[in-house]
């Protein structure tokens, strides 16, 4: 049989393979009927490279059980959840504060498909400097008694890196536990050697989706895009800031890096430290057991009511893009929006598009500069749709804004890792929190407002008359835009 006789058999199998896996995912597999033509194209116009391309990143999560922690009962989760859906159900639930009760739907929605409890006694500091989170982390890591958990996206080999390894290597050094977690394809820059004085100190170091071979990671496209601190099982960090130096504006390309980040002190900490032993406990050889000191009491030092929200693709439910779309269909007055990436569903761009046109003043802040050009373009493509309705736009100017916050009538908000995208609701493993408490969202709207004066709108008028190559690119983006 000669070369191109083999190469033709070859080429058959794969474009049969082709066909059957074009049925599979038509058929077989539950997905959204976008990201299901979008992949019908890859692999109807790229067979070969196709069939390659969704073995690595079609696989379909929903299905499968990965994060187990049996101890999860011994926290109580499930009794406070019911208990807390009972006196909703009853109208019986006592707030603290009486204007949270306005939002009592949202909160059953919650506490329904993520056992999202309310918590009412946490106090919350918020974040937009690089410099200014990170000192406050460092600070409260050196003052750690008993144990330091960390799952961040994104670390890098960097000075702030090093310098965040230095401090922990010191503290498992001084009997501290300490456990960090990183996601595999976010930090896959990252050296194998780097943690290794923090191993050695008696620290634990874990990847998330690790590749079974070197540059070959079937589970690529399922990133764990959360980033969480949790110190002495009493203080937790969240939003949207990584860890590296482009995170405190040291990168040219990028400048000023404008993020959202809280730290909150309050029983909102259980659910953070929850949601860190499922991902270590699914990452790691080593298995968290429950320990009495992992929660311990904590002393009611504020008045904020916080949900912490989780969501991932192993999920039957889209929990935070749940969340969202509640919270924008809620709005009389007015919905801002901070995102780096605006690839919404049609069901939250829909949303937002029905709010603009109920008249509500719905307003969209994006970066200047793309970190992803097919994502950059894919938003400026739904940006146009969203100018159509009245909506404004936003863009920029002082660097890149990072920020994944949504805040509605100043009285409700929600700040966390998910993007307005459909990687975040869909794909990736995110963690929001969602905030009651009119004090700290005012607090939001006015960096908001802030915001808005290192910023430009962009005018339906000068995006109607963008140049004819950037409409290509945002077609061909939008086109792509389900499996981004």
């Amino acid at each position: 049989m000669t070369i191109s006789s083999i190469m033709a058999v070859l080429l058959s199998i794969f474009l049969l393979l082709n066909i059957v896996l074009a049925g599979f995912v038509v058929f077989l597999e539950r997905r959204d009927a976008g990201a299901t033509w979008a992949w019908l194209l890859v692999l109807f116009f790229i067979p070969v490279a196709g069939f390659v391309l969704y073995l690595i990143f079609g696989q379909n999560l929903s299905r499968k059980k990965i994060f187990e922690w049996k101890d999860t009962n011994k926290i109580g989760i499930m009794e406070i959840t019911k208990y807390q859906i009972e006196l909703l159900q009853k109208g019986e639930f006592v707030f603290n504060d009486n204007r949270t009760s306005r939002y009592q739907d949202l909160i059953y929605m919650l506490l329904v498909n993520d056992r999202a409890v309310l918590t009412q006694d946490n106090h919350v500091e918020i974040f937009t400097d690089g410099e200014h989170k990170f000192q406050s982390l460092s600070d409260d890591i050196k003052t750690a008694k008993d144990h330091i958990h960390l799952v961040y996206y994104i670390i890098r080999n960097d000075r702030l890196g090093k310098e965040l390894l230095d401090t922990l290597t010191k503290k498992a050094k001084e009997g501290v536990e300490v456990k960090v977690l990183y996601d595999a394809m976010g930090s896959r820059r990252l050296p194998r050697k780097f943690f290794r004085p923090l191993i050695e100190a008696g620290g634990k170091v874990s990847a998330f989706f690790p590749a079974i071979l070197p540059h070959l990671n079937l589970q690529v496209n399922y990133r764990n895009h959360r980033k969480l601190a949790i110190i002495d099982g009493e203080i937790g960090y969240v939003g949207g800031f990584n860890i590296g130096d482009e995170y405190l504006g040291l990168n040219k390309r990028f400048g000023y890096w404008r993020d959202t980040h809280l730290k909150i002190c309050g029983k909102a900490v259980y659910a953070m430290q929850t949601r860190f032993i499922l991902d270590w406990n699914q990452a790691s050889s080593t298995t968290i057991r429950y320990e009495d000191r992992l929660f311990p009491e904590i002393e009611a030092i504020g008045e904020t009511d916080v949900q912490i929200v989780s969501s991932g693709p192993d999920s039957e439910w889209e929990q935070i893009k749940y969340g969202i779309l509640k919270l924008i269909t809620s709005a009389k007055k007015y919905i801002y929006i901070q995102t780096p990436y605006f690839i919404p569903d049609t069901s939250v761009l829909d949303a937002i598009k029905i709010a603009a046109l109920s008249g509500v003043d719905v307003r969209l802040m994006i970066p200047n500069k793309p970190d992803h050009a097919f994502v950059y373009w894919a938003t400026l493509s739904n940006v146009g749709e969203l100018l159509k309705t009245g909506a404004k736009v936003y863009i920029y100017e002082n660097g890149f804004i990072h920020a994944k916050t949504m805040v509605a009538d100043g009285k409700i908000a929600t700040v966390g890792t998910a993007n307005i995208d459909v990687r975040s609701f869909r794909l990736n493993f995110e963690v929001n929190a969602f905030l009651y408490d009119e004090i700290l969202v005012r607090k939001l709207v006015d960096i908001y407002y802030d915001d808005m004066e290192h910023s430009r709108e962009l005018t339906l008028e000068e995006y109607q008359n963008r140049p004819l190559f950037i409409r290509f690119k945002e077609s061909l983006s939008r086109l792509l835009s389900p499996i981004l």
